[in-house]
């Protein structure tokens, strides 16, 4: 049964996306990266509801009280294209930190690129890290918020991996709120995958961090928070699937 709601969210997933790729051309003339965003957001709405009547799967916030009232740096895991899709309903306007290589992927690049987001070209060296540093300010003062998955990839849900210290100059650079975030994602929707499993994403946001932490102590307390919090929502989620097949 699963894998016939799984194949129904992939054939809506593709016909929603071509009904996207149909608003290029009208997006293209007005030159509108508000407007773009929000038919970002209108699909990835639609994606998250697709999920959810036809997949099963669904999603809870927790610890919203965590989250500023103003723009901040958002440091989420990657465990799933479900966070890359969401994160433009869960934080409104997000500017991501992205691999230049993401523009190359049909519609959904042009899109990014046009967000605009903030790419990262991984051998500019210098000269590329002032451009994510002006970006980044560009995106704060128009009162966007901005995300960053520090694994660079995605992950297994239980994998720990170092944080590129791309993180860390963002940090140093902005001095604006960090907020931690654990999502479990990767249990029903794994990576480089379009299957999925019936259930529910949790979305944790943990204490923002302080600016001014030494460099080392930042990366400890970054990856340290995060990582713990998604370990106790894998186990938490993997012993209430256990106790549903008792």
């Amino acid at each position: 049964m699963q894998k016939l709601r799984s194949a129904a969210f992939v054939v809506f997933l593709v016909l929603w996306t071509l009904l996207l790729a149909a608003t290029l051309p009208w997006l293209a003339w007005r030159r509108n990266p508000a407007q773009v965003r929000r038919v970002s957001r209108l699909w990835a709405g639609g994606i998250l509801k697709g999920l959810r009547v036809l997949g099963g799967l669904g999603y809870r916030e927790i610890g919203g009280a965590n989250r500023p009232a103003g723009p901040a740096l958002y440091v989420s895991n990657h465990q799933s294209a479900w966070e890359t899709i969401a994160f433009a309903v869960l934080v409104p306007d997000v500017a991501v930190v992205l691999k230049e290589e993401l523009y190359r992927i049909p519609v959904f690049g042009w899109f990014l690129r046009r967000s605009p987001m903030i790419d990262i070209d991984r051998a500019g060296g210098a000269t590329a890290m002032k451009k994510m540093f002006r970006e980044a300010r560009e995106a704060l003062a128009a009162g966007r918020s901005l995300l960053i998955f520090p694994e660079g990839t995605r992950r297994a849900v239980t994998e720990r991996a170092d944080f590129h210290r791309g993180v860390l100059l963002l940090y140093k650079a902005l001095r604006v709120p960090v907020v931690p975030v654990a999502v479990n994602a990767g249990l029903y929707w794994p990576a480089r995958r379009f299957s999925v499993r019936a259930g529910e994403i949790t979305v944790s946001y943990l204490p923002p961090l302080p600016p001014g932490l030494p460099d080392e102590a930042f990366m400890t307390a970054i990856a340290t928070l995060i990582y713990d919090e998604r370990d106790r929502l894998v186990a938490g989620a993997q012993a209430r699937a256990e106790g549903e097949r008792a």
